[in-house]
């Protein structure tokens, strides 16, 4: 299930889940963006959803330097 929503604001409480082998996609990374220095993120954020709700959420991406952040998805809506 593939959720549509727009990020507002900044990004807080980033931590590094996985990077370098530990990113278990690389190979796509690479192929669809480029190489870099891949790694997996989180954070929370607030979010608007498909359907104008607004809410705190915990996000997922991955970025590289010089490539910058790609793929989000949301993990759980927190409130």
């Amino acid at each position: 299930m593939i959720i549509q929503f727009e990020i507002l604001g900044e990004i807080s409480d980033i931590e590094t889940i996985a990077e370098g082998r530990g990113v278990y996609i690389r190979r796509y990374l690479e192929c669809t963006y480029g190489k870099g220095r891949w790694r997996k993120m989180k954070g929370i954020g607030t979010v608007k959803l498909a359907d104008a709700t607004i809410c705190e959420a915990e996000i997922h991406w991955f970025e590289a330097h010089g490539i910058g952040r790609k793929d989000f998805k949301i993990k759980r809506v927190i409130r």
